[in-house]
């Protein structure tokens, strides 16, 4: 559904959300394989860790969830570089709630930083995508947006608002020459899972999560979801009906 990359030497990446987790591990694998990587976070000192003193790397502080800071960090990159041939958007978070347990300015905070950061990024990076008709957005999700799970009374929504805006964007985007990937990952061992207290079935590390996403974009693919073998069981568990689906998700999650 998207155009296949067969290397990465030379082309020019911006990762945002590259501090820790499967951002900071791509970053890793990405700068690996030749290509110029801008690692953008909120905080400055990661990111400076992981560009590790390479010429083909850029540290750009960044808070998804103010605006302006997502603008002037485009204007540095757009100063550096003489294009962006993929932009992958990571930064998110993660808080437990139940509905008895409801916290709306917590639910507030995650909204802003989940969806509305997710908005700020396309104001920044749309008009260069669409200017140069060419390059490509990828969007990180999650299979906890392909239906309502206990403890993601307000991630799970977001996420199921990331799928479908990317499925919108695919749909503008890719017939003006510019790819579009929605992305899925299951548990990836990362500081936002460590807090977990329940069981997380085909727990990925985040160098292996990394790799799936990359091979994933590489493959032209535009639904990019891992491991296979937990992704798939979550989507064919959509296809029950209700009352078995609410069945499936209490015995399994035991919640």
């Amino acid at each position: 559904m998207n155009r296949k990359i067969d290397h990465w030497d030379g082309r020019h990446v911006w990762l945002i959300g590259a501090s820790s987790g499967i951002g900071a591990a791509l970053a890793s694998l990405l700068l690996e394989q030749g290509a110029h990587v801008a690692l953008s976070a909120r905080t400055l000192a990661p990111l400076e860790a992981g560009c590790g003193g390479r010429a083909r790397a850029l540290a750009l502080a960044l808070d998804v969830t103010d605006h302006a800071s997502v603008l002037r960090a485009r204007d540095e990159l757009c100063e550096c570089w003489p294009r962006i041939d993929l932009v992958l958007v990571l930064a998110g978070g993660y808080n437990d709630m139940r509905a008895d347990s409801f916290d709306l300015a917590a639910a507030n905070r995650l909204i802003d930083l989940n969806l509305r950061g997710v908005f700020n990024c396309l104001d920044a990076v749309l008009p260069v995508l669409l200017k140069q008709g060419a390059g490509g957005l990828g969007i990180v999700a999650s299979v906890a947006g392909y239906g309502g799970l206990p403890k993601a009374l307000v991630y799970g929504p977001t996420k199921a608002a990331l799928i479908n805006l990317s499925e919108s964007l695919y749909l503008d985007l890719q017939p003006r020459g510019i790819d579009v990937y929605q992305i899925n990952p299951g548990f990836v061992d990362t500081p936002l899972t460590a807090a977990n207290d329940f069981n997380m079935p085909a727990l990925m590390t985040a160098d292996a999560a990394a790799w799936e996403l990359l091979r994933g974009v590489e493959r032209g693919q535009f639904h990019i979801h891992f491991p296979k073998r937990f992704t798939n069981s979550l989507r064919l568990a959509r296809l029950l009906p209700y009352r078995l689906y609410f069945w499936l998700v209490r015995k399994v999650t035991g919640l």
